[in-house]
């Protein structure tokens, strides 16, 4: 059995995945119960709304502040990644909470970089 950690839309789940013998039929993966993903850096206000890390990098920009409405698709921060520049965004429309990285911090694949509410 091999064990990865998954985040998809921001939840981050523990899955066991079952090696089939030569012959058999794929084993289906069976997906622990969310856990919780922690935070970077510990934020005065937390918001319930998580934006994670999608993959590990570097903080090229804080386009959002504290106290800022956001749509939707809005663009929080710049994230490096294999030397490409990806812009991580708004899951949904709200308030930004809290901003828990700066400009050239280091993150992994599903640190919370904002709250929203």
């Amino acid at each position: 059995m091999k064990t990865y950690t998954i985040t998809v839309n921001g939840n981050v789940y523990d899955v066991t995945v079952e090696e089939g013998g030569q012959g058999s039929a794929p084993a289906a993966p069976k997906a622990a119960a969310p856990k919780a993903a922690a935070p970077k850096a510990a934020a005065g206000t937390q918001g319930g709304v998580k934006v994670n890390a999608p993959m590990p990098g570097k903080i090229l920009g804080v386009k959002a502040d504290p106290g800022q409405a956001v749509k939707k698709g809005d663009v929080l921060l710049i994230l490096e990644a294999m030397k490409m520049e990806n812009e991580v965004v708004a899951p949904s429309d709200g308030t930004v909470a809290s901003i828990n990285v700066s400009v050239g911090d280091m993150v992994e694949s599903g640190d919370v970089l904002a709250t929203l509410n």
